[in-house]
């Protein structure tokens, strides 16, 4: 079924693919499977829509050209650097092994050598892209497996730029001499290749993309032009466009706009790939993969298991444990776009027949389809197999203990799991409150800044139950998790409850139905970051500075300080500070939790989150600044005043005999609660606003210690409704 026009053949193809996308989303795979299935359902096998395959090849070999220098311009050797030798290791480990075992296996099938050679190679490599989207979908690409996944997928993506660096010269050196010399000829170009982009580099493109970064549009344009262009140099000078496009990628990955240039070319790279997996569909003849059925399966079978198997093991011998190597290695159960694009070379070169391109996309298809539901469900296969993990798990400290000795944590308060800026920060707080408290995850660069702080802080991955027995739970009243992510914080909840945990457990949500199913599970309280940073906002939105400033009669300045945590005024009453005698500077009101408290006596005490009107001449007001935002020393800072419990008889205070507890205000106005009252030798346990004080009542109230009263703390203007 051939079209006239090539609108509509482009149409029908971009309308089969967006079906065949939307299904495959909903199986939860990724959507190259799709598309390859699109490619074969509008191939000569399916409905033949395909006319000009001509219009495909060249959108096909542009979008390649994008990938590769996508992948050049996000190239990071820091990634590798943070992973340290095992990303080395595991990476190159995984490819010897692979490689050289796939060969073998490939002999074994009757296939020839230089086509074993490539279905070695094509199963040596996994995908970077398919890996980072999973591993971010399931909130670890910054766990320890994730970065050390991470780390050697980048290992392989380099040594799969150097391969085909070789096969093209294997393909291109035939004639005018030996292979070596031509090999060697490839080379020379290849350096004075990468000699001309480095002194471009050096004198004009620093230069050339701050002209350019003026307009997005012409810098995207020129990035595009950019790649294309190597990328024809490098097929021109005998390597081919994917090296060209990838050297162009590293060129950019040095200048500060690699991340707005690569940002914006990802949708693009993902639309041009899709013609290259439609196209790759689309010239798989289905008569001819009958017989590659078995090889194929074997082979899955090989990619599924032997390269998890390979990785447990290397990253076993080097001391991680078995949860960090299994992880880390169900990363590489599958096959790479990579292995399609090198396949599609192979047959370009004329090295590799149909039949071995049809092989290799029968085992991407199988590995990439399980491997998705493998790394989606790695927890409760770990569970599984975790008995079986043992063997390759040494009696040794493993690396992720290493480290300076932490504190000693026979006294703790307080287990913190996760260091990221809202952990650290809930951290630095509870220091400074004088809490114990013992510190866990799993960045070691983050540890390490917090030991050197002498910090106690241990290295583990929360979602690894067997991390839980370096942590002293038997000791620690508190575990909160700061982490995100709903299935990861009822994770660690039932590791708590497997191990019956006897003291609080608090967690993270971002939205209500977290929040909900967080208590339905057990949780004792649940930290909402978003909900908690909007009423702080809120808080600091609607301060009455505005209101008195329109309102003052006199030129007097009037000026507001938000108290931070630590500030040395925290926990003080006004009269500690000795505001007024040091700056002859007055408090004048405070914003507190959308009430404002006006002219506070000495005795209000000071709470971090306050909002502190300030009145004076400006001078004076820049002094009482400068002293209110002054840490407060550690050892000097004043105990966090306590609640109190009293019984009162009502009779203590006649003025409440015969009013409802709502009438008298009594929260508002002296931070005092009303919890209980025993009459007649009965209790009521939750009096409500309407409850009557009888005489002979008895009352159960609770006191906060400092908190402004009517007659000397301040008034109350309201709950926050001014302008």
């Amino acid at each position: 079924m051939h079209f006239t026009d090539l609108f509509y053949e482009i149409s029908s193809i971009l309308i089969i693919a967006a079906v065949a996308g939307a299904i495959t989303v909903k199986l939860r795979q990724p959507l190259i499977v799709g598309f390859i299935v699109s490619g074969i359902l509008i191939g000569p096998s399916g409905l033949d829509i395909v006319a000009e395959p001509q219009q495909l090849d060249l959108l096909a070999e542009i979008g390649i050209a994008v990938l590769l220098f996508v992948v050049g311009l996000k190239l990071d050797p820091h990634l590798i650097q943070t992973t340290g030798r095992v990303a080395l290791a595991t990476g190159m480990g995984q490819i010897v092994f692979t490689s050289v075992l796939g060969f073998f296996l490939a002999l074994a099938f009757g296939i020839p050598m230089i086509d074993s050679v490539y279905v070695a190679v094509a199963l040596t490599f996994s995908s970077t892209i398919i890996i980072v989207k999973l591993l971010s979908d399931k909130k670890e690409i910054d766990s320890l497996h994730g970065r050390i996944a991470v780390g050697f997928l980048i290992v392989q993506d380099i040594v799969v730029v150097l391969v085909m660096i070789a096969l093209s010269a294997l393909g291109r050196g035939g004639s005018g001499g030996s292979l070596l010399e031509a090999m060697l000829f490839v080379f020379l170009k290849g350096i004075a290749f990468i000699g001309v982009i480095a002194l471009f580099m050096k004198f004009v493109l620093d230069r050339l993309f701050a002209h350019l970064a003026r307009s997005q549009e012409l810098m995207i344009t020129f990035a595009i032009a950019w790649a294309v262009l190597l990328a024809a140099c490098g097929d021109w000078l005998g390597f081919s466009k994917e090296v060209g496009a990838f050297l162009a990628g590293v060129a950019i990955a040095s200048t500060p706009y690699r991340e707005a240039i690569g940002s914006r070319l990802v949708p693009l790279r993902d639309f041009l790939l899709l013609f290259f997996f439609i196209n790759l569909g689309a010239g798989l003849d289905l008569s001819l993969l009958g017989a590659q059925i078995w090889p194929s399966l074997l082979l899955s079978a090989f990619v599924l298991i032997g390269n998890p198997l390979i990785v447990v093991i290397i990253m076993g011998v080097m001391g991680y444990r078995r949860r960090t190597g299994f992880l880390a290695g169900l990363t590489v159960a599958q096959i790479s776009e990579f292995s399609f694009i090198l396949a599609a070379m192979g047959m370009h070169l004329g090295h590799v027949t149909a039949e071995t391109v049809g092989l290799i996309t029968l085992v991407g298809l199988v590995t990439i389809g399980l491997s998705t539901y493998m790394i989606l469900y790695s927890n409760p296969l770990y569970a599984k197999l975790s008995p079986f993990l043992g063997l390759f798990e040494r009696q040794v400290p493993h690396p992720e203990d290493q480290g300076p000795a932490s504190a000693d944590l026979r006294d703790v308060d307080i287990i913190l799991i996760g260091l990221g800026r809202y952990g650290r920060n809930i951290a630095r707080d509870l220091y400074r409150l004088g809490k114990k408290i013992v510190c866990v995850d799993f960045d070691p660069e983050i540890l390490s800044k917090w030991r050197m702080k002498s910090r106690p802080c241990i290295y583990a991955d929360a979602g690894d139950p067997e991390a839980y027995d370096y942590l002293p739970l038997d000791r620690a009243s508190m575990v909160v998790n700061t982490v995100s992510g709903r299935d990861f914080n009822l994770q660690i909840l039932n590791i708590l409850k497997a191990r019956s945990y006897a003291g609080k457990t608090v967690l993270t949500a971002h939205n209500y139905a977290q929040v909900q199913s967080y208590f339905k599970a057990g949780a004792h309280r649940v930290l909402r970051p978003f909900v908690d940073a909007a009423e702080t906002a809120v808080s600091t939105l609607l301060t009455s500075r505005d209101e008195l400033r329109h309102n003052l009669p006199w030129p007097i300045a009037v000026t507001e300080i938000r108290l931070k945590q630590g500030s040395f005024a925290c926990w003080k009453t006004i009269g500690q500070t000795d505001l007024r005698a040091r700056t002859r500077t007055s408090i004048i009101a405070v914003d507190r939790g959308g009430r404002t408290f006006l002219n506070p006596g000495p005795d209000f005490i000071l709470y971090p989150g306050d909002c502190i009107l300030l009145s004076g001449e400006q001078k004076n007001i820049q002094i009482a600044e400068k002293i209110l935002r002054e840490s407060g020393k550690e050892e000097d800072a004043p105990v966090r005043p306590q609640f109190r419990i009293e019984v009162l008889p009502s009779e203590k205070n006649p003025a409440w005999v015969g009013r409802s507890i709502g009438s008298l205000g009594l929260r508002r106005e002296e931070g005092v609660s009303i919890i209980s009252i025993s009459r007649d030798n009965e209790y009521i346990l939750a009096p409500g606003p309407d409850e009557i004080i009888h005489p002979e009542d008895i009352l159960l109230i609770l006191r906060g210690q400092g908190e402004p009263s009517s007659p000397g703390g301040g008034q109350s203007t309201g709950t926050g409704n001014r302008p």
